[in-house]
């Protein structure tokens, strides 16, 4: 079956860091764009970062540009979020979400193109 798995989120305090894993089974990442995409409670979903496939293009949302780093590790098919220096708004349920082949990842981060496949989700709490 198919399926994103998130894992790496939890309980940290201001400045610190968490790395977040997106794990696919089932067909291989490195064919897709994949995102990173967060909520908090009452709030939307918004993305975060994104990757392109094929030339790896990212995107930041302007929050995390110089503390967040998306990356791939395609021999382990999965994509990474390191998060540094956190900040307490950075809590919300972080989702991986992947589509087929590359993408404009301004658009994908915007949320104005379709996802083929969503995880579950990671809960970040930044909290002292």
């Amino acid at each position: 079956q198919a399926q994103l798995v998130e894992s790496g989120g939890g309980l940290v305090q201001p400045g610190g860091s968490l790395r977040l894993s997106c794990a696919a089974s089932g067909f291989a990442l490195d064919s897709y764009s994949v995102g990173w995409f967060r909520q908090a409670p009452g709030k939307e979903r918004e993305g975060v970062s994104c990757i392109s496939s094929s030339d790896d293009t990212t995107y930041y949302e302007d929050s995390v540009k110089g503390r967040f780093t998306i990356s791939r590790d395609n021999a382990k098919n999965t994509v990474y979020l390191q998060m540094n220096s956190l900040k307490p708004e950075d809590t919300a349920v972080y989702y991986c979400g992947a589509r087929p082949g590359k993408t404009s990842v301004q658009r994908m981060c915007a949320r104005l193109v379709i996802l083929g496949y969503w995880g579950q989700g990671t809960q970040v709490t930044v909290s002292s």
